[in-house]
C-alpha cells in the first residue's frame, strides 16, 4: 500500500469539498479548484477528512494512489493557504517591474520582455530584482515560475540570469591565460 496514499487529508474550517462524478471540487476562502480524477480510485469524503482508496491492486491503481492523494492535498492547501514561489534576478542592469497582470523584465536583451501572467497568478517585485509569485494552483504556479526562469536561465560563468530563491548554481572556472 502506498505510504503517501493511505494518509488522510485534513480539511480545514471554511473549506468545502464535493464530488460530481469523476470531478472533485474544492472551495475555500482563497478560491475554487476542480480536477477530474481517475476512475480507478475512490474518494471518501468525511466531515473533516478525505481518504483516497484503491478499488483494486492493478499496477495503474497502485501508481496513481499516492499521486492523486498529493494532488488533492495540494488543492485543499491551495484554497485555504495558497502557495508562494520566489525568483531572484542577478546581473548588471537586470530588473523586473510588475504592472497588474504583466511582468516587465529587462534581462540583457535588446528589448524588454513583457510576460503576461496566467489567470490566478499574482506577482509582486521587491527591490527590482526579487519576484514573488502567489496563487492557489501549485501546478500552475510552478509552471509560471519555470517559464519566467526560462526567459534568461542562469549562466554558469558569472551567475547572471533568473534563478529560484535559494537555488545553488555550480560555477565553472573561466579560461586561464597560458604563457608561451
Amino acid at each position: 500500500m502506498s505510504r503517501v496514499g493511505k494518509l488522510p487529508i485534513k480539511v480545514p474550517q471554511g473549506v468545502k469539498v464535493s464530488m460530481d462524478g469523476p470531478v472533485l471540487t474544492v472551495k475555500g476562502p482563497k478560491g475554487t479548484l476542480a480536477r477530474q480524477l481517475p476512475d480507478t480510485l475512490d474518494i471518501n469524503l468525511e466531515s473533516d477528512a478525505i481518504l483516497v482508496q484503491r478499488r483494486d491492486d492493478s499496477i495503474q491503481s497502485r501508481s496513481l494512489h499516492g499521486l492523486v492523494r498529493a494532488l488533492v492535498h495540494n488543492m485543499v492547501k491551495g484554497v485555504s493557504e495558497g502557495f508562494k514561489r520566489s525568483l531572484e534576478i542577478q546581473g548588471t542592469g537586470y530588473r523586473a517591474e510588475a504592472q497588474q497582470n504583466v511582468l516587465n523584465l529587462n534581462l540583457g536583451y535588446s528589448h524588454p520582455v513583457n510576460f503576461a501572467l496566467p489567470q490566478g497568478i499574482t506577482a509582486s517585485v521587491e527591490r527590482t530584482n526579487i519576484i514573488h509569485l502567489e496563487g492557489i494552483d501549485m501546478e500552475l504556479l510552478g509552471q509560471t515560475a519555470a517559464r519566467i526562469r526560462a526567459i534568461r536561465p542562469v549562466e554558469p560563468y558569472k551567475g547572471k540570469g533568473v534563478r529560484y530563491a535559494g537555488e545553488h548554481i555550480l560555477r565553472k572556472a573561466g579560461k586561464t591565460g597560458s604563457k608561451k
